[in-house]
């Protein structure tokens, strides 16, 4: 068995090109999490602004941009616009259905539909079944998984429906809040906003869990793909200062890309 310190050792990845800005290079700084302390490791990192992938801890640590600001939202205080109730109402006809993360030939055959047709030239799009097995199992964390199905006849009394199988999300369960690890939706629904439904669905199990705060991953300032993050008000910034509530009367930019 190979012994792991308890000191956690920090790695810089090689220089790559940016997924979400064209022109730049990306960095990132990763760590192990293993062992018994892997879920207090990944608190502290969390709130330190790193995302967690199967059991590796991540930031970005790029040289000439800081356009990546982790954000998270204020659940309490958190509510809803008019066009965020209408995609609740929208979906009123499915139940989430949490368990322990485990795969299955279903969820992975949704996940190929949605990458497919959503990111079919990412850096996820070869992933075969072997893939996603790990990237649900491989974690030392509180780990759950989410399915969105279907209301069935009896959904009102079991709360749980044998029904299409419309969305899922991997999350972490964490002491001060809940992570959104990734999620994906059947891409025919487009119609339904599912993105949108499943967060405000977790915003509600964070309040329902008694925590703060439902972590979200990075705002890419300046990448259409990441503008969706900055509709769930109010929510918190990780700055140079620390974290600090946003307002979007006067937004607090991320520091400039640097020449």
């Amino acid at each position: 068995m190979t012994a792991h310190p308890q000191t956690p050792q920090f790695f810089l990845t090689s220089p790559s090109a940016c997924p979400y800005l064209p022109g730049q290079l990306e960095r990132k700084v990763f760590t192990h999490l293993v062992g018994h302390r892997a879920p207090e490791l990944l608190d502290l990192l969390t709130q330190g602004g790193f995302r967690r992938s199967q059991n590796i801890a991540y930031r970005p640590a790029c040289e000439r941009c800081r356009a990546c600001v982790s954000v998270r939202i204020l659940v309490d205080e958190f509510s809803p616009t008019k066009s965020m109730k209408r995609v609740a109402q929208t979906n009123r006809d499915l139940v989430g259905r949490i368990s322990t993360a485990e795969p299955s030939s279903e969820q992975y055959a949704l996940f190929r539909r949605y990458l497919d047709a959503r990111h079919s030239r990412g850096g996820m799009s070869e992933m075969s079944v072997l893939d996603y097995a790990m990237m649900v199992e491989d974690s030392q964390v509180d780990t759950r998984i989410i399915q969105y199905r279907r209301k069935g006849p009896d959904s009102r009394i079991t709360h749980r429906s044998d029904g299409d199988l419309m969305a899922v999300a991997l999350s972490d369960v964490m002491a001060d809040g809940m992570s959104m690890v990734y999620s994906f939706f059947d891409p025919a629904e487009d119609g339904r906003s599912l993105g949108t439904f499943m967060i405000l669905d977790h915003i509600e199990r964070t309040r329902a869990l008694g925590l703060p705060y439902l972590y979200l991953g990075y705002w890419v300032d300046g990448s259409s793909k990441m503008d969706y993050k900055i509709r769930y008000q109010p929510q918190q910034h990780l700055t140079p200062r620390g974290w600090e509530r946003y307002d979007s009367a006067m937004p607090k930019a991320p520091p400039p890309i640097l020449p």
